[in-house]
């Protein structure tokens, strides 16, 4: 990956701090009652449960929620083998500024501070975009995943999986609906075009652990993320109460999910999307595959009107996903002259910290 670059020694807003509480941390749920039985009382407090992870974390884990182990273990084993190959080979499906699909890795941007290789792929093969982040251009453009030669089951793998993930997804976007006491499906007709992305992250053994992160502090922007992680962990989360950075302990065959941006600006601020990172690890390589849960670019985001009253007004202007989205990409390929765009942009009053 190259050595860990000499700026971000002196950096000290962004280096990881040494001390990090180890500790479970995050909310551990069973969707048992909604994936394997009919129980409504049961999936009544399941409701609670997450409605209360949601607004005190941001983030929780979740148990027997239906996925396949098998499915995971085939992207998984095919994932490895892709990013076993020489550089060279993974280089030849590089994503791009016109493409944001495909094979990318810090070193070819000089990015050392994020230490990681990852491979992007969307749920369709081919998905609608805005063109550029202008609100007066109304031009389209395409995303279109770019599938390695090597290893030829990795396309089939990353399907199957993407299929059962999603099932997932939508359960928990109609458990935290329900939470937010609307109907179950209030978000569904959101994600009919989704733009959901998905993501095969490896972290190699860093020579200076203490110097760099796997992936900086940050926010989601989609609206819900399904992150599957091995082993080794590494992943971070900011609490709320008091700001420390808490270490999430891998849990066998269980997901982290945790709320994005366009979550909290639906529930108007009800729900925060949260700050959280990742760590390297000095002799260990680590695997992970975020799920980021998108809607449509065409979507529109705004506070849900049944959540608006006059008690409770509108926290956020209406934005486009698409144009948000594409400014976000377009940020990794060149300088925009500007902060990376985020919601707290769109805020109708600046809040008080």
């Amino acid at each position: 990956m190259g050595e860990v670059d000499q700026a971000f020694i002196q950096d000290p807003e962004h280096r990881p701090k040494l001390s990090i509480i180890e500790a479970e941390g995050i909310p551990s749920i069973d969707l048992s009652p909604v994936i394997f039985i009919s129980d409504p009382k049961a999936i009544e407090g399941l409701v609670g449960e997450i409605g209360n992870a949601c607004k005190d974390w941001g983030f929780f884990q979740v148990i027997n929620h239906g996925v396949p182990l098998e499915k995971l273990q085939n992207i998984e084993a095919a994932a490895k083998e892709f990013f076993a190959q020489p550089l060279e080979d993974k280089r030849k499906i590089r994503r791009d500024e016109k493409n944001a699909l495909g094979y990318f890795d810090t070193e070819s941007t000089k990015n050392i501070r994020d230490w990681k290789e990852v491979f992007d792929f969307t749920m369709e093969d081919t998905t609608l975009v805005p063109a550029s982040p202008d609100p007066e251009d109304k031009e389209e453009a395409t995303w279109t995943n770019q599938w390695p030669e090597h290893p030829p089951e990795l396309r089939q793998a990353c399907e199957e999986y993407t299929r059962e993930v999603e099932k997932l997804a939508l359960k928990l976007l109609g458990l935290i609906a329900r939470s937010l006491g609307l109907p179950e499906n209030r978000f569904n007709s959101y994600f009919k075009d989704q733009s959901t992305r998905i993501r095969l992250n490896h972290y190699p053994p860093c020579p200076s652990p203490q110097l760099a992160l796997g992936v900086g502090r940050h926010k989601d922007g989609g609206a819900l993320t399904v992150l599957a992680q091995d082993e080794v962990g590494g992943l971070e989360v900011k609490r709320k109460t008091d700001g420390e950075w808490i270490r999430v302990r891998p849990t066998p065959n269980a997901y982290i999910i945790n709320v994005g941006d366009i979550m909290q600006v639906w529930s108007n601020d009800r729900y925060e999307s949260v700050e959280h990172r990742v760590m390297v690890n000095s002799d260990k390589e680590r695997f992970s595959i975020p799920f980021f849960f998108n809607p449509a670019h065409y979507t529109i985001v705004t506070p849900v009107e049944e959540l608006i009253n006059e008690q409770n007004p509108a926290k956020y202007r209406p934005y486009s996903w698409g144009k948000f989205m594409t400014h976000r990409r377009l940020s990794n390929f060149k300088k925009l002259g500007v902060d990376n765009i985020q919601i707290h942009h769109f805020r109708v009053c600046e809040q008080v910290d």
